[in-house]
C-alpha cells in the first residue's frame, strides 16, 4: 500500500545543466512539490516566467553565460516567491536582489526544503 501524498505547491525550476535541473525536480517531488515548467535558457525561462502557473521560483543566477535578472524582473512583478541558486554564494547574485534567499550549490534536501518554507512563508506575510 503507497500513501498518497497531496502536493505542497508548485515550483518553476531554472538551472541550465540538465543534469542539475533532473536533480533538482527530484527533490522537489520527495519533498511533496510539483515542478510546473522547467527551462534552461533565457528566452524559454521568460516566456515561462510570464505564462506558467507556479507557486515559487528556483532560478538559477548564471544561465548559460546570461544572468537571470529578466526572469527575476517578471515574477516579481506577478507577485510570486522566488529563490536564487548560484555556486557563487550572495556576492554571485545581481546587486539588486542581494536581498533574495539564495541556495548555495550543491544543496541537501533539507536546506531546500528549509529554504522553501521561509520564502513561500515571507510571500504569505
Amino acid at each position: 500500500m503507497t500513501a498518497t501524498r497531496l502536493p505542497r505547491g508548485s515550483v518553476f525550476l531554472v538551472e541550465d545543466e540538465v543534469m542539475i535541473r533532473m536533480m533538482v525536480a527530484d527533490m522537489l517531488e520527495e519533498l511533496g512539490y510539483t515542478v510546473a515548467a522547467e527551462a534552461g535558457e533565457i528566452n524559454e525561462a521568460i516566456r515561462l516566467a510570464q505564462s506558467a502557473h507556479f507557486d515559487l521560483a528556483i532560478l538559477d543566477v548564471n544561465v548559460n553565460g546570461k544572468v537571470i535578472s529578466p526572469v527575476a524582473e517578471l515574477i516579481k512583478a506577478r507577485n510570486r516567491p522566488f529563490i536564487f541558486a548560484t555556486g557563487y554564494g550572495s556576492s554571485g547574485l545581481p546587486e539588486e536582489y542581494r536581498d533574495r534567499p539564495a541556495l548555495q550549490k550543491p544543496f541537501q534536501l533539507e536546506t531546500l526544503a528549509k529554504m522553501i518554507d521561509a520564502a513561500l512563508k515571507s510571500a504569505t506575510v
